[in-house]
C-alpha cells in the first residue's frame, strides 16, 4: 500500500531497543495543513507536550513526523523536552523547514530519558530512504508489543476527483479511551484547511480511537494526528460540512485502525463489541460500556468463552448508569439472555457458541431512554499477565 500522493516515509533502525526498526520518518513534500488529538493523562509525555506547541506555533502546518518506538521519553523532565526539541531542530535543519513544522512521537517504556543522539545520527539515512513505497517500513519501526503492522485506506470523492485516506497505527497495551501507549497516524490528499480537519478528526476518534479498550489504561503518549497534502486539487475545504466523503473516509479508516488495536490486544483471543442502548444519555450509555468492556470479571469470562452474563449486568449496575431492573434486557448475538430484567429459557449452547466468536456481540438495553454507545474491548487471559510482568526485561 501506498501513501496519498504528496507524502513520502521510511523505517530504520536507530538502537534504542532491541535489534529491529524503531525510527520512522514521515514527511509531506509541500507540507500538509494537520489537527491532533492527544492523551488527557497528566503525565504527558515530552513528545506530547512539544507537538502541541509545535501546531499552535505552525497555525496547524506539519512538513515531517519523527516517530521512534523503544522509548517513550514520558516523566523525564526538562531533559527529556530538550532530547524531543533536539530531534525535532535536527529533522527541520535535513529537510529545510521550520522547528515548528516538525511533529514528534515516542513510544515505548514510561522513565527512559530518549537517546535522541542515536535519532539524530540516524535521521540522514531515514531521509535517504523516503519513498511514497515507504509506508510499510514505517508502520513497523512505530511498533512495540504489536504482533505486526496495522495499517488501513479508504477513498472519497471531492469535486469530481477521487482522492484516498491512508493511516497506520500501534497500540496492543496500556489502551483505553481517554483523549482528546496508542500512536496513529492518518494521511490524505484532501485541500482541507487545519480547522476542517480538527472537526473531522474529533467525530472520528469519538467514534473509534476513544470507544475502545484492551486493558483499562491510557498511555501518557497517546496521540492520533491527521494531515492533508492538498495534492488533489480542487476547492479548499473549509469545514467539515462541506466534503462528508472526506469525512466519512477518515471515519472509516480510523475505526478499521482501532479494531486492530483491540484484536492485537497483548494476549487477546476475542473481541467484545460492546452496544448500550435505551440509555438516560450519551453520557450513561458510555459509563455503562466502559464498565463491562473494564470489568476483569467479564473479560476474563470472555476469554474463556463463557456466557456468564450476570457478570455483565453486574458491571452495568455499579456504572453509575440508570437502568430499569424490570425492563433491562441482554443479548448475545442473536441469543436473548435477558429479557424485562429475567433470565429467559436460552439454549446455553447457543450462547457458547456466540461466546467462541473472534468477534463477540453483546447489547444491552437499560430500558429508560433512548440514547446509545458502542465500545470495543479485548479479552484478559494469562498471556497479558504474562506480558506485562517482565515487559521492561
Amino acid at each position: 500500500m501506498k501513501l496519498p500522493k504528496g507524502f513520502l516515509a521510511s523505517g530504520v533502525e536507530a538502537g534504542i531497543g532491541k535489534k529491529r526498526p524503531d525510527l520512522a520518518l514521515l514527511v509531506a513534500e509541500g507540507g500538509a495543513n494537520a489537527a491532533a488529538v492527544f492523551t488527557r493523562n497528566r503525565f504527558l509525555a515530552a513528545p506530547v507536550v512539544v507537538s502541541k506547541a509545535a501546531l499552535r506555533r505552525s497555525g496547524g502546518r506539519v512538513r515531517a513526523v519523527v516517530v521512534n518506538s523503544g522509548c517513550a521519553n514520558a516523566v523525564t523532565g526538562a531533559a527529556g523536552l530538550a532530547a524531543a526539541r533536539a530531534v525535532q531542530r535536527r529533522a527541520a535543519g535535513l529537510l529545510g523547514c521550520p522547528a515548528r513544522e516538525v511533529f514528534v512521537a515516542s513510544t515505548g517504556v514510561i522513565g527512559v530519558l530518549l537517546p535522541d543522539e542515536k535519532i539524530r545520527a540516524r535521521l540522514p539515512d531515514a531521509v535517504a530512504r523516503l519513498s511514497a513505497g515507504g509506508l510499510a517500513a514505517a508502520s513497523r519501526a512505530i511498533l512495540t508489543t504489536d504482533a505486526g503492522p496495522k495499517v488501513a485506506q479508504a477513498a472519497y470523492s471531492w469535486n469530481g476527483r477521487r482522492g484516498r485516506v491512508v493511516g497506520f497505527a500501534k497500540g496492543a497495551g496500556m489502551i483505553h479511551p481517554d483523549m482528546a501507549t496508542m500512536l496513529a497516524f492518518v494521511t490524505t490528499d484532501a485541500p482541507a484547511a487545519p480547522a476542517a480537519l480538527r472537526s473531522i478528526l474529533r467525530s472520528a476518534v469519538g467514534e473509534s480511537f476513544n470507544a475502545i479498550s484492551v486493558d483499562g489504561d491510557t498511555s501518557t503518549n497517546d496521540t492520533v494526528l491527521l494531515l492533508a497534502s492538498g495534492t488533489l486539487g480542487g476547492p479548499g475545504i473549509a469545514a467539515a460540512e462541506e466534503a462528508p466523503e472526506l469525512a466519512r473516509a477518515v471515519a472509516e479508516v480510523c475505526r478499521r485502525l482501532a479494531w486492530m488495536i483491540v484484536r492485537d490486544g497483548e494476549g487477546a483471543t476475542r473481541v467484545m463489541d460492546v452496544e448500550i442502548t435505551g440509555a438516560a444519555s450519551e453520557r450513561e450509555a458510555r459509563l455503562a460500556a466502559h464498565a463491562v468492556a473494564t470489568s476483569p470479571l467479564v473479560k476474563t469470562a470472555l476469554h474463556g468463552g463463557d456466557p456468564n452474563w450476570g457478570r455483565i449486568l453486574a458491571a452495568i449496575g455499579r456504572s453509575g448508569a440508570r437502568v430499569s431492573t424490570r425492563r433491562v434486557s441482554l443479548k448475545a448475538g442473536p441469543v436473548v439472555l435477558v429479557e424485562s430484567g429475567a433470565p429467559t429459557a436460552y439454549r446455553e449452547a447457543a450462547a457458547a457458541k456466540v461466546f467462541a466468536r473472534e468477534r463477540v456481540p453483546i447489547t444491552a438495553d437499560l430500558g429508560v431512554g433512548s440514547a446509545r454507545a458502542r465500545l470495543l474491548a479485548a479479552d484478559l487471559g494469562p498471556a497479558y499477565v504474562s506480558l506485562n510482568a517482565d515487559y521492561r526485561s
